[in-house]
């Protein structure tokens, strides 16, 4: 099983920034797809973006051109930068290795 903490939340005004860090252990990081999830309070989990071992990336519509998730497996990390950020981008974000291990995630808030 491999442990995720993800780091990098907190409260921002619209239109600010923040990164998010999720960093893994294991020796499986490097192989396995990534992807960061958000679920705001009476919401259903929302996939918000996933990168695939080898860098391929993808991106749920509300969030397209403003997030970019990367890897670094050297790093066993895996982040998500977030731009022009919108008040109903608040939720707490969850990182998952391959869909099957999860973090206890990180809250982003952004205030209007």
């Amino acid at each position: 099983q491999v442990q995720l903490v993800e780091s990098g939340g907190g409260l921002v005004q619209a239109g600010g920034s923040l990164k998010l860090s999720c960093a893994a252990s294991g020796s499986t990081f490097s192989s396995n797809v990534m992807a960061w999830y958000r679920q705001a309070p009476g919401k259903q989990r929302e996939l918000v973006a996933h990168i695939t071992p080898r860098g391929i990336t993808g991106y749920s519509d509300s969030v397209k051109g403003r997030f970019t998730i990367s890897r670094d497996n050297a790093k066993n990390t895996v982040y998500l930068q977030m731009n022009s950020l919108k008040p109903e981008d608040t939720a707490l974000y969850l990182c998952t290795h391959s869909f099957r291990d999860w973090g206890q995630g990180t809250q982003v808030t952004v205030s209007s």
